[in-house]
């Protein structure tokens, strides 16, 4: 019997509070850096990178940053989310690129996903547990 931990939605929530987590750690440092000449702004497509592990039926590694981070994945840890330079933007003269406004939404748009995310989860597993104290 398979745990509930690898059922396919658990599994792709999993790696999209990953991407999420990933995504608003980038927000944040680029906010930091609104003010370092030659900063260039970062961003994770994460969604790309799941949807085609998805597709594919494969498990899709976690990056574990800290000894105490669960790792459910038989498979060692990866950098399978790829950051990126953020494309568009307007540089300035000191070649900065990071425009507050544009991060302030993207941390307002992540942290609602998030939030989504984790009630759907939340969902799920009091559904499961009432069905489990039903028998």
């Amino acid at each position: 019997m398979n745990s509930i931990w690898f059922d396919p939605t658990i599994e792709a929530a999993q790696k999209s509070l990953g991407g999420l987590s990933l995504r608003k750690d980038l927000i944040a440092q680029n906010i930091v850096n609104v003010d370092t000449p030659g900063y260039k702004a970062q961003d994770v497509n994460f969604e790309t990178s799941l949807k085609m592990a998805m597709n594919r039926g494969s498990s899709l590694a976690l990056r574990t940053t800290n000894g105490s981070h669960l790792n459910s994945l038989p498979s060692e840890s990866s950098d399978v989310f790829q950051i990126s330079l953020r494309k568009g933007g307007t540089e300035r003269a000191d070649g900065n690129n990071v425009d507050i406004d544009r991060e302030l939404n993207a941390m307002t748009e992540t942290g609602i996903r998030y939030q989504g995310l984790t009630t759907t989860v939340n969902i799920k597993l009091n559904l499961l547990k009432a069905i489990a104290n039903a028998r």
